[in-house]
């Protein structure tokens, strides 16, 4: 039978890469539910689309295609958008400016949903986003809330963008992080939060791969 972990928690706690070092160490298959929003935020950014229009964003979530690559032995996986390879391009600055406001709309939820969970089917999967537990995948055998320090989390962002090139200010990347929280947190539908059963790490002190394998000896019954 195939067993799910389901990783929620904020912006910049390290659930992706957390998530993918699982799943190249269990080979599962890594699903990545941001960037999945951030996929049709991208595409509404191209096609120069206001992000009040609801509908037509509604219909480019609807019209979507995305597929994750399997892990690498680094871990890494790209980001398959309608056929073309966007990993790189929606982790701009102005797809993180934007990305709440597409996944706050009720509709692109509900379509994403169904999208997660095709993907999702009947793999061993591990999953991560803001939602997965509480939402997505209710009855995942393993449930997560991964979080850290504003501040620590802002560091983390900040070198992630200082290493793309991206000219930022570290007290910005902050802001931005805090506006998010209070976005995702405070939305009406699917709110960010931590379900009941979930374990909850605090990763400010801890490496990813320190994360990553406690995370698997729980899966295993290790506590």
């Amino acid at each position: 039978m195939a067993e799910t972990i389901a990783i929620d928690g904020p912006s910049g706690a390290g659930k992706s890469t957390v998530a993918k070092i699982i799943a190249t160490k269990l080979n599962f298959k890594y699903i990545d539910t941001g960037a999945m929003y951030r996929a049709v935020t991208f595409l509404a950014l191209e096609k120069d689309v206001i992000m009040e229009d609801n509908d037509i964003i509604i219909k480019i979530a609807r019209d979507i295609s995305i597929d994750f690559s399997t892990p690498d032995k680094d871990g890494n996986v790209l980001v398959f958008v309608n056929s073309r390879d966007l990993t790189d391009e929606i982790r701009s600055v102005e797809v993180d400016n934007n990305v709440s406001k597409v996944a706050s709309i009720p509709e692109v939820r509900e379509i994403m949903l169904e999208k997660q969970r095709e993907l999702a089917g009947n793999n061993n999967v591990v999953m991560d986003g803001r939602d997965i537990g509480t939402r997505v995948l209710p009855d995942a055998d393993l449930k997560i809330f991964l979080t850290a320090t504003l501040e620590e989390r802002a560091k983390r962002r900040y070198y992630d963008l200082v290493e793309r090139e991206i000219d930022i200010d570290m007290a910005e990347v902050e802001e931005k992080i805090k506006i998010r929280d209070e976005k995702d947190s405070n939305r009406e539908h699917s709110p960010l939060k931590e379900a009941d059963d979930a374990h909850k790490i605090i990763s400010d002190d801890l490496t990813p791969e320190e994360v990553a394998d406690r995370i698997i000896s729980l899966l295993e019954g290790g506590g």
